[in-house]
């Protein structure tokens, strides 16, 4: 297997310098991350539980009282909500690491196999969009008013997360020869 990623020519450097390795290299990197941040969250689970429980119980906010009827105080709900987010982040990681290797597969099969490596890579890439814009910005962001809190605001990082979620999910989507052609 080692040989066949050896460089033999123009075209193997092209190949590995194109859009497809572009992908696996980006797809990697966003797996690596998520796997990071749930392995985090499993290993260190008290930091970022005390997170969620006060971005739902809204103490940080400016408690407005037209706001304040949406807080979760019930600990053991704030929990459940902590472990779905470290359960869709764990899953989001093995779809991710599964497309990584679906890519690699794909390169060193002298560019067959990346339709399933787009759609895989899609899969988990939707699935850390929607954590970070559907749960973090939108739901902590605005729904817990989270942006108001000085200590216990994650938006910036949400936000970073979704955008480079996001770019790598339109790299793989940009149309290219590439993805069909026996050179990749």
């Amino acid at each position: 297997m080692a040989a066949k990623w050896k460089v033999r020519g123009p075209r193997d450097a092209v190949r590995l310098g194109g859009l497809p390795f572009a992908a696996a290299a980006l797809t990697g990197t966003v797996a690596l991350y998520i796997a990071l941040v749930a392995f985090g969250n499993i290993t260190d689970f008290g930091t970022n539980q005390e997170f969620v429980r006060h971005v739902l119980a809204m103490d940080t906010t400016f408690r407005d009282d037209d706001l304040m009827w949406r807080a979760v105080t019930d600990r053991t709900l704030q929990d459940i909500a902590y472990l779905a987010i470290i359960v869709w982040e764990t899953l989001a990681a093995v779809v991710l690491v599964a497309a990584t290797v679906l890519w690699v597969r794909g390169l060193t099969s002298r560019g067959t196999g990346f339709r399933r490596a787009r759609r895989l890579s899609t899969l988990g890439l939707v699935m850390v969009l929607l954590l970070f814009g559907a749960g973090f910005i939108a739901i902590g962001g605005e729904w817990f008013a989270m942006w108001q809190s000085q200590k216990w605001n994650g938006l910036q990082a949400a936000g970073r997360n979704f955008l480079l979620a996001g770019f790598v999910l339109v790299l793989i989507h940009l149309p290219s020869p590439q993805w069909h052609s026996p050179e990749g």
